[in-house]
Formats: structure tokens, C-alpha cells, sequence
């Protein structure tokens, strides 16, 4: 669907902007594949690194008109607002340390913003940015990747429909092995560098990075609220300040319990996020790195390897799958399905339409909080001696 321009003439395209994502960065080129796949958003303005220079040499690789690249984001911000054909959108590719500030100034704007996660670096400013959206009416994203993936989306439906019955256990890690070695130390590889930083990274690395996504989709796929946990994080490389392993143990209120591990240490994994749910009448199971399958058990029943694309998915999965079976699907489209869903709810938004739970099926600033305050908590517990605290 075609949105027509906020100058009110003919229809056009919805427009964004991105704050970071300059040459040298990783994540905001992702971001743009992602966004560019399906083709409803075309990127219009950016200020794309702390470097003017850097942000006009990526504005021009880019195709950005020079008048539309900005030394800060406070300005973009201010400019794109006061525009008639400003942004509808901002996507932030920044370190974590800088979300909350950048978020609240466009959402202060009156623009909608999609963020890298975590959200933030404290539960507080979570909240703040969380209440801010919903003070403004705008629609907010963060980008927790995975829960974009078909199966994902199926095995979501088969819990909530009950298909699998009472849930009993979780057990979901994340182990990666990019820093088995203290390759931070070497200056040239960025991306080790900010995130093994506290004042960038924040209070953890492992947990932070990659920890989070094994909370989001264990959450996002069970519906189960946390009502306890108990955390070891470990920082085993040595001069290491951050963690780069944590072993989490969790009650839910529904009285189910969990296990999660992440780990960035863990010799021979790649991103290896796999989860296995446990429920009464039978289990699933669904590994990041082979997306295209959902393994399934039923107690009285032969084990079942669903295809996507071949067997039956139910609505609201199969209506995300882009290619038949056999050609696979994954990270950059899974991404591409968590911004199409956004810019679909933008667009229905601005028309004054009431938006579905489909609509909204993409990650808000309430998973955005929980993840943060996931975090917080489980350094709090490893601190105090790995103990029981209350979620």
C-alpha cells in the first residue's frame, strides 16, 4: 500500500532516516537491505556518523540529497519535523549508550522511530521512551531480528492455540565464539571494541548483545511472563570488564521454568540461537542457523520436521513467507519482515485505520523495557552471588 506524501500530494513512497550506519559500520547496512527488500520505504535523510565527512560520504553513496545530511541528530531531527516531506520514520544503528537520547529527541519531533536493541542502558529511560511513544501516539520499533522468521511466527501460534499444551520448560541459548580470543584490544575491529566498552555497551556485553534475543524469543514465542531468575555471568577472557558468558535459571508465573545460556566464548558456534519448548502434549524446537524448519513431537504421534514454504503454516506466518520451499529464507529477510510489518502499521496509521494484533506483531518498546529490565536484573542477581531475585 501507497502513502500519500505529508505535502498532501500525489502518493509516494514512506520515507526514513538513519542516525549511525556510516562507512566502517555493519549494522546499518542491514538495516537498509532490510528495509529495502520489500520495498516500502525509501531512505531520505541521515546523519550517519559522528563524522560530517563520513556522513556525507555515505549520504552520497547512497543517493541522499546533500541538503538532507546533518552534523547531528538533534538537527535532522528538528529539520525533518519541519519539513513537508520530512521523514515518517528514524532508524537508529548507534551504540546502545546513545539510543535513549536519540530516540527520545525524534520521538520529541514527531517522528516514529525504529531502534537497534537493547532499547536503552537502564530500565528508567526504557520506560521513559515507552510512555513518551504512547504520550505522542507514535509508533515505536525495536528490532529484535528473530522473531521475524516464519517458524518463529508458527511456533508462536501453535503455543497460544495450545497445540502443544501446557508449557513446562524453556530451554534457548545463543553461544558464539567471536570472542573466544580478546580481539577488543585490537583498535581496528570496532565492533569489539564499543561492545566490551561499558560506557558504550553498558552494563553487560554477552547478556546485552546476544542474551536479550534469547529473551525476546523465548518470550515472544511462549507468552510466558517471568516471575523469577537467577543469573551467573562470567567474564572469562581475562582483562575482560564485561561478561562474555551467563547461565540464567528461570520461574515463570505460570510455574513452567527455563534455562537460558548465552556465550561469546563458546569455541565452534557461529549464532547459533536455538530454543526447545516443552508443553504437555508435546514440544517444539527451532535453531537460528537452519530457520526454515520447526522440529515438532507430539507425545503419541512420530516426530515432525515442518518445512516453510511446503507444509502448512497457519495465517499469520504464511502470509510473511517470500520464497517457495527449498530456497531459503533468512536473517536479512526475517528483518525485512520486522520493518514491513512496521511501515504496513505506519501506513494504516496515517490513514486513520484501527491497526490488528497483525498490524502490531512486530517488537514495541514494551519488549524493548522487559529486555532491558531483564538485563539489570540478571546483573544484579550474578552480583550478589548468582541468587533468587524477583522479576
Amino acid at each position: 500500500m501507497i502513502e500519500a506524501s505529508k505535502s498532501g500530494g500525489k502518493a509516494d513512497i514512506i520515507r526514513y532516516g538513519m542516525v549511525g550506519g556510516g562507512e566502517g559500520a555493519f549494522i546499518g547496512e542491514v538495516h537498509r537491505h532490510a528495509v529495502g527488500l520489500d520495498g516500502k520505504a525509501v531512505l531520505t535523510a541521515g546523519c550517519f556518523s559522528r563524522s560530517m565527512e563520513n556522513t556525507l560520504s555515505t549520504g552520497e553513496a547512497l543517493n541522499i540529497e546533500k541538503k538532507r545530511l546533518y552534523p547531528s541528530y538533534p538537527e535532522m531531527a528538528k529539520a525533518e519535523a519541519d519539513r513537508t516531506d520530512g521523514i515518517d520514520f528514524v532508524s537508529i544503528v548507534t551504540p546502545n549508550n546513545t539510543h535513549f537520547a536519540i530516540a527520545r529527541t525524534f520521538l520529541e519531533n514527531g517522528i516514529n522511530v525504529v531502534c537497534d536493541k537493547p532499547l536503552t542502558t537502564s530500565a528508567s529511560e526504557a520506560e521513559q521512551l515507552l510512555k513518551l511513544a504512547a504520550e505522542k501516539g507514535l509508533l515505536f520499533c525495536v528490532t529484535y531480528t528473530y522473531t521475524g522468521y516464519p517458524a518463529v511466527k508458527h511456533a508462536r501460534e501453535m503455543v497460544k492455540r495450545g497445540d502443544i499444551g501446557e508449557i513446562r520448560f524453556v530451554n534457548a541459548e545463543y553461544p558464539q565464539e567471536w570472542l573466544a580470543e580478546p580481539i577488543e584490544n585490537n583498535p581496528d575491529n570496532k565492533q569489539a571494541v564499543w561492545r566490551t566498552d561499558p560506557k558504550q555497551s553498558g552494563i553487560s556485553n554477552c547478556l546485552g548483545d546476544i542474551g536479550s534475543h534469547v529473551e525476546n524469543l523465548a518470550s515472544y514465542i511462549t507468552g510466558l511472563d517471568i516471575d523469577s531468575l537467577c543469573a551467573r555471568l562470567d567474564k572469562i577472557v581475562e582483562g575482560r570488564v564485561l561478561d562474555d558468558n551467563a547461565t540464567i535459571m528461570v520461574n515463570y508465573t505460570s510455574g513452567a521454568t527455563g534455562v537460558y545460556w548465552s556465550s561469546q566464548i563458546a569455541a565452534g558456534h557461529d549464532n547459533d540461537l536455538s530454543i526447545r519448548v516443552y508443553g504437555s502434549k508435546g514440544s517444539l524446537s527451532w535453531r537460528q542457523e537452519d530457520p526454515n524448519y520447526l522440529k515438532v513431537t507430539y507425545l503419541d504421534k512420530p516426530k515432525q520436521i515442518l518445512s516453510r514454504g511446503r507444509d502448512e503454516f497457519y495465517p499469520r506466518p504464511t502470509s510473511v513467507i517470500r520464497t517457495p520451499s527449498g530456497h531459503p529464507e533468512g536473517y536479512f529477510e526475517a528483518f525485512a519482515t520486522i520493518y514491513t510489518t512496521f511501515i504496513g502499521a505506519l501506513v494504516r496509521k496515517k490513514a486513520g485505520e484501527t491497526l490488528t494484533e497483525n498490524d502490531l506483531d512486530f517488537p514495541t518498546p514494551v519488549e524493548g523495557s522487559q529486555g532491558v529490565k531483564f538485563i539489570e536484573m540478571c546483573v544484579e542477581s550474578s552480583e550478589k552471588g548468582a541468587i533468587w531475585i524477583k522479576f
